[in-house]
């Protein structure tokens, strides 16, 4: 049996095709233009490849509420042109088949306990800091979902003391995603991240923020691990910044053996990449065998 699987991204649509063990047999780009143009295109390559079903791990906000009337909507994205697109109805009139759907992020999470360095635990985040910040949430074994879904993105943070920056969320200016998200950092500095690693204010800064969003989530939802993700994560010399900075936040509070042991609890994703798509695949065959909310064997 096969299943789809996309993992939508505000800048491009991952479309692959996998089997029972989360194993990406195919797998194509389709650039996000709009809706039209990039759902069509979705739809004519999953059309002649025979699947069970097909995941979506979508960028948002989204309606993950089954019994909402706008359930499978993108809702109030900036993403232009894409706002209250009904993504799952069309896809799934389109093809004929079931679609499990969830948040981007909450894909790559599901990846990452399903096939990933989180497997075994009952309760995990999943960060992504690229073009914008997200994070999915495993609490108890079951994805997080809520009122909507988690927004982690744009929680309020505390400025760096040498951090003059306004911030570049439309929505709350000087949050999370506005202050520490790969459009921030260019807009700070006035060049991309990549042509920034050897300039060490840059990253003691960006990670105070993503320090910071950590040691919220610790005292908060005290995870098992924490995974971060996205291509601003991609700069490996943030990791031992960030695990120092959130040591002098917590500043002895806890003490466990995860906390212990910040270089395997705080941690860059293990999937090459490939975490969104195979949690993606995995929403596809839970939408199959009825596992709902994506509860979790442990």
């Amino acid at each position: 049996m096969f299943y789809g699987a996309l993992e939508a991204g505000g800048t491009k649509m991952v479309c692959a095709l996998g089997d029972e063990n989360g194993t990406i047999l195919e797998q194509t780009f389709i650039p996000t233009t709009t809706p039209d143009e990039t759902l069509s295109a979705i739809i004519a390559w999953f059309h002649d490849k025979e699947i069970a079903s097909l995941g979506v791990a979508c960028f948002g906000p989204v309606d993950l509420r089954r019994n909402s009337p706008t359930y499978g909507y993108i809702t109030t994205t900036p993403k232009k042109g894409w706002a209250h697109v009904d993504i799952v109805g069309i896809l799934k009139r389109a093809l004929g088949v079931p679609v499990g759907f969830d948040t981007d992020v909450n894909g790559s999470l599901l990846g990452e306990v399903t096939y990933g360095q989180a497997r075994g635990l009952t309760d995990a985040v999943y960060i992504t800091i690229g073009t914008g910040v997200g994070a999915g949430v495993l609490s108890g074994g079951h994805l997080v979902h809520g009122m909507l879904h988690p927004e982690f993105g744009h929680i309020p943070v505390v400025k760096h003391p040498d951090d003059t920056y306004k911030g570049h969320c439309p929505y709350h200016g000087s949050c999370f995603e506005g202050m520490a998200a790969g459009p921030a950092i260019e807009e700070r500095w006035g060049q991309k991240a990549i042509n920034l690693k050897d300039d060490p204010k840059v990253w003691d800064i960006e990670a105070h923020y993503i320090a910071e969003a950590c040691t919220t989530l610790i005292m908060t939802l005290s995870p098992q691990i924490i995974i971060l993700g996205g291509g601003v994560m991609h700069q490996a010399q943030l990791f031992p910044l960030i695990r120092e900075k959130v040591k002098s936040m917590v500043n002895g509070y806890v003490l466990n053996d995860e906390f212990a042991d910040l270089d395997h609890y705080i941690v860059p994703a293990s999937l090459h990449d490939d975490q969104g798509i195979m949690g993606a695949i995995k929403l596809a065959i839970d939408e199959v065998y009825g596992v709902l909310p994506h509860k979790l064997p442990v």
